[in-house]
């Protein structure tokens, strides 16, 4: 455990484009070796500091900690909830990990964690293979957008003729925790929106379809946590690729009876527990060297 901690600093990455990539970063302290480098990414109508306790708490295990917020949302640059193309989620995240390697150790661990559309994102992005990492977690991924004949028939003509019209992406504030706290919260941050886009709307359903489809051929060590009372995405999508997937590869775990964010839930310890086991295992801390014999 490292005890002593850093505040988060935070930063502005340019895109290719000249976009503007918000960055948030929980260092180590200098003295400490971290035993990897975890990447956040968070979901659909969110931003990255609304991962503060899990950043701390992975700080507090050993690892230097990134996020940003995504192209549309937080202080990052772009109208909400909308994308320039559809590959912009994807694009952003190689740029966010090669800028992260340059900045690391050689031969330390890089990890991404996902939650809900990030959880999409960094699944797909570990699918394609667009960058080699050396784990992957998701939480409550937006692997299945549930959609209705209606929504799939908007989603196959939108795209092309209207495709940063915006609405409501309806999801229920209500139920992203039980804890009456966490659920405030989000309502009052300014930073938190409920916009979504028809392209962004189709990115998510064809790129769940796709991460879905390469499960079977799935390398990358991932622990997949999902909640068994998510209200906000279809849990089947998460059950599907734990299905599919390789056992020896990927671990999954349903926690029966919790909302869509685990980490925010009122008792979110056996969460973290799960996390800690899974980084145990893969990512060990160094070990000490014996002291020298005077």
């Amino acid at each position: 455990m490292v005890s002593a901690q850093i505040e988060s600093t935070l930063s502005t990455y340019t895109a290719g484009d000249g976009q503007n990539i918000a960055l948030q970063d929980w260092p180590l302290p200098d003295d400490v070796a971290p035993r990897g480098v975890v990447i956040v990414v968070h979901g659909l109508g969110e931003h990255a500091g609304r991962h503060d306790a899990l950043a701390r708490r992975l700080n507090g295990w050993g690892f230097a900690t990134r996020s940003y917020d995504q192209y549309g949302h937080g202080e990052s640059s772009g109208p909400r909830g909308t994308l320039p193309t559809s590959t912009r989620l994807l694009e952003d995240l190689i740029d966010i990990v090669d800028s992260t390697r340059l900045r690391m150790a050689p031969g330390t661990p890089l990890i991404l964690l996902g939650h809900s559309m990030g959880g999409l994102v960094t699944a797909r992005f570990v699918s394609l293979t667009l960058r080699r990492v050396q784990g992957l977690v998701l939480s409550s991924p937006a692997l299945d957008a549930g959609l209705n004949p209606l929504q799939k028939l908007l989603l196959g003509i939108l795209p092309r003729f209207a495709p940063h019209l915006t609405v409501g992406n309806g999801l229920d504030s209500a139920f992203i925790s039980h804890d009456p706290g966490i659920v405030e919260a989000y309502r009052r941050d300014p930073l938190v929106h409920d916009r979504i886009s028809p392209r962004l709307g189709r990115f998510i359903a064809d790129a769940g379809r796709a991460t879905l489809a390469s499960a079977p051929a799935w390398k990358v060590p991932t622990l997949l946590m999902y909640a068994g009372d998510d209200r906000l995405v279809n849990a089947a999508g998460s059950r599907a690729f734990a299905d599919k997937a390789p056992r020896e590869v990927v671990t999954a775990k349903c926690f029966d009876g919790l909302y869509h964010e685990l980490f925010h839930e009122l008792d979110a310890e056996p969460v973290y527990e799960v996390l800690a086991q899974w980084l145990d295992a893969r990512f060990p801390l160094p070990a000490r060297r014996a002291p020298h014999p005077r």
